[in-house]
C-alpha cells in the first residue's frame, strides 16, 4: 500500500511489539513460584509436568506461549513432596526451556534461585569435571536466553555463561532482618577467608563488628575449624554463609564460637539445603535462630529455631525490571554482586 506524503513509513524504532509476560513453575519449588506470582499479581501459566514410571520427565505447556516472554521458576534442588531429585529438577528445567523455544516463545528466562552444582566451579583434584561450567553450557544449549540466580556460591560461575546472567542477592534482606532484631552486642563471624567480603558488607549493614574463623577442607564435604580471630567474648555471634548443607561445618563453627566465649550464636544463609543429618546436627548446638530463605523448599521436620524468609518479593522486582528493560541493580542499590 502506498504511503502518502503526510504519513511517514513505520520503522523498527516506531513500531513496538505488545510484549506478553508469562510465568511458569517447575516442580522443585512451586510455593516460591506462587509467591512470585502473587507479588506480580499474575497467575502461573498452566503446564503439565510428570515423571514416567521409567523415571523420565515429561513437560507440555497447556496454552500458547508464542511471542511471549516466558519466565520459568525452577530451583535445581530436590523436593520430597513432589518426588524430585536435584538432577530431576535440572532435566525438567531443560525440557521446559526446550518446549518454550520450540513453541516460539519470544524469550525464555530461567529463574534459578538455587543453582545446582555451583560449588563445583573448579578442579580441586585431577580428572574432575568443572560441573558448574557444564550446567551453564547445557542451559544455553537448551535455549535459555537469560538466567536469574540468587547468591551464587562463587562469582566465577558467571563467566561460564555467554548469555546474560542476572545475579540477585538475599543478603541485604537478611541483614535488614537482623538489624530489626536490635541486638546491641552483635558480631558477625565469617566462617572462612573466602566469605570475608560478604560478611564485611553484612556487618556494615547491621552495624556490627567482624570476626574471622580459620577453616581447612581435607576432603569434600569435610571441614576442620581452627580458631576465631577477633573479639567475640560475651557477645552475640552471627555466622553468615551462603549455603547450609549438612550443617556439620556450621555446627562445628558455632560450637567453636561458643567455646571461645560468645554468649549466644545465630546462623544465617541464603540457601537452606539441610541435606542428610542436617536437622540432627542443628539440634545438637544451641542456636538462637537459623535464618534462611525459601530459595530451596524446607524439608519436613525442621527444628523450631529455623526461620525462613521469602525471596518472592525481590525476585518479583527483578523479573519486572528484566521484562520492562529496567535497571536490576536499582533493586539492590548496586549491591547485587557481593562476592
Amino acid at each position: 500500500m502506498a504511503v502518502s506524503q503526510q504519513q511517514a513509513p513505520a520503522t523498527a524504532a516506531t513500531v513496538a511489539r505488545d510484549k506478553r509476560f508469562m510465568l511458569f513453575s517447575g516442580r522443585a519449588n512451586p510455593s516460591l513460584a506462587e509467591g512470585i506470582a502473587k507479588e506480580l499479581n499474575v497467575q502461573l501459566g498452566p503446564v503439565t509436568l510428570k515423571t514416567f514410571t521409567a523415571g523420565e520427565v515429561y513437560c507440555r505447556f497447556d496454552e500458547s506461549v508464542r511471542d511471549a516472554d516466558v519466565f520459568i521458576v525452577q530451583s535445581t534442588c530436590g523436593n520430597s513432596e513432589t518426588g524430585l531429585t536435584a538432577n530431576d529438577a535440572l532435566v525438567e528445567l531443560l525440557l521446559m526451556i526446550d518446549a518454550a523455544v520450540g513453541a516460539s516463545a519470544a524469550r525464555v528466562v530461567a529463574v534459578m534461585p538455587w543453582f545446582a552444582y555451583s560449588r563445583q566451579d573448579k578442579r580441586s583434584a585431577v580428572r574432575e569435571p568443572i560441573s558448574a561450567r557444564l550446567v551453564a553450557h547445557v542451559l544455553e544449549t537448551a535455549g535459555a536466553d537469560r538466567m536469574v540466580t540468587v547468591d551464587l556460591h562463587a562469582g566465577q560461575v558467571q563467566g561460564f555463561f555467554t548469555r546474560p546472567l542476572d545475579h540477585t542477592t538475599a543478603l541485604l534482606m537478611l541483614a535488614r532482618y537482623f538489624a530489626g532484631l536490635r541486638i546491641d552486642d552483635l558480631v558477625v563471624v565469617s566462617p572462612d577467608v573466602g566469605r570475608v567480603k560478604l560478611n564485611s558488607k553484612f556487618a556494615k549493614r547491621v552495624g556490627a563488628d567482624l570476626a574471622l574463623m580459620t577453616k581447612n577442607r581435607p576432603a569434600q564435604q569435610v571441614a576442620e575449624i581452627g580458631y576465631v580471630i577477633g573479639d567475640i567474648e560475651g557477645k552475640t555471634a552471627v555466622i553468615v554463609d551462603d549455603i547450609i548443607d549438612s550443617a556439620g561445618t556450621l555446627c562445628a563453627a558455632a560450637q567453636t564460637v561458643l567455646d571461645e566465649g560468645a554468649a549466644r550464636v545465630y546462623a544465617v544463609a541464603t540457601h537452606g539445603l539441610f541435606s542428610g543429618k542436617a536437622y540432627e546436627n542443628l539440634s545438637a548446638v544451641p542456636f538462637e535462630q537459623v535464618v534462611v530463605t525459601d530459595t530451596v523448599p524446607l524439608r519436613p521436620g525442621a527444628p523450631d529455631n529455623v526461620v525462613v524468609l521469602s525471596v518472592a518479593g525481590l525476585l518479583a522486582d527483578s523479573i519486572t525490571q528484566i521484562f520492562t528493560g529496567g535497571s536490576l541493580s536499582r533493586v539492590f542499590s548496586g549491591d547485587n554482586l557481593l562476592f
